[in-house]
């Protein structure tokens, strides 16, 4: 089947943090942009001759809600010739190509388990699709545990949103570490110790979902065989590089 590429329209650049942004698309050919909670999508930029130099995939941070808007969650990097143009050449009203969605990194149609989900930095974006999906749907799930690392408080994305959630929703239980900012009351370092702690005996029924960057994930698989005693169909990941 021949691949389906899509017009976006820009519709709003929100600055998150010092070095992310959300950006709101629109498609302006489609009434509805369906897809799973979890899923991306893939650009087409016009930053390079090359197939590798312009195809770029980011995780859609907003939940499938029937319409045709969706968001993005995109963290800059300056040797990143993508995100350097989301950044300095990205305006509202820019059309972008994109195909998608894609990916099978999705939450089963039933929840009979407890999840845990591990990231770093916009690893977030799958996950907040993902919660404001359950959200949406009155949380037809048993409880969700999001564990989030970064650097400063500065960094912490979604906060005020997740703060909230977690204290109107018994369901969804939310923890932050911070790796480089000593006078945070809250976890310090990174995020390991906080599933460790939390989850020290064997429980066959958890599912673990870990996005974010490749060292991370890898340490995190490497403790949760190791240390929890996992077995493989109970860990599921995407990484980011």
């Amino acid at each position: 089947m021949p691949t389906t590429w899509y017009e976006a329209v820009v519709r709003e650049i929100i600055p998150e943090t010092p070095q992310v942004r959300r950006f709101r698309l629109a498609i302006p050919a489609l009434e509805v942009f369906h897809f799973q909670a979890g899923q991306f999508i893939t650009f087409d930029l016009p930053v390079g001759e090359k197939r590798l130099q312009r195809w770029r995939s980011y995780s859609i941070a907003s939940p499938p809600d029937g319409s045709n808007v969706l968001e993005l969650c995109i963290v800059r990097s300056p040797s990143g010739l993508g995100t350097r143009y989301f950044f300095e050449e990205v305006q509202v009203g820019t059309t972008l190509k994109f195909k998608g969605p894609e990916g099978t990194f999705v939450l089963p149609e039933t929840l009979d388990h407890d999840v845990v989900m591990i990231c770093t930095g916009t690893g977030i974006a799958p996950f907040r699709s993902m919660i404001a999906d359950l959200h949406r749907r009155h949380w037809p799930c048993q409880c969700v545990h999001l564990i989030f690392g970064t650097r400063t408080e500065n960094d912490i994305l979604y906060r005020t949103e997740l703060e909230t959630l977690a204290r109107q929703q018994p369901k969804f239980r939310y923890d932050v570490a911070l790796s480089r900012q000593n006078d945070w009351h809250g976890h310090k370092g990174h995020v390991h110790p906080i599933y460790l702690n939390a989850y020290p005996q064997p429980l066959p029924s958890l599912q673990f979902y870990l996005c974010g960057w490749t060292n991370m994930i890898d340490q995190a698989v490497a403790h949760l065989f190791n240390d929890l005693h996992c077995r493989r169909e109970q860990i599921h990941y995407e990484l980011y590089g």
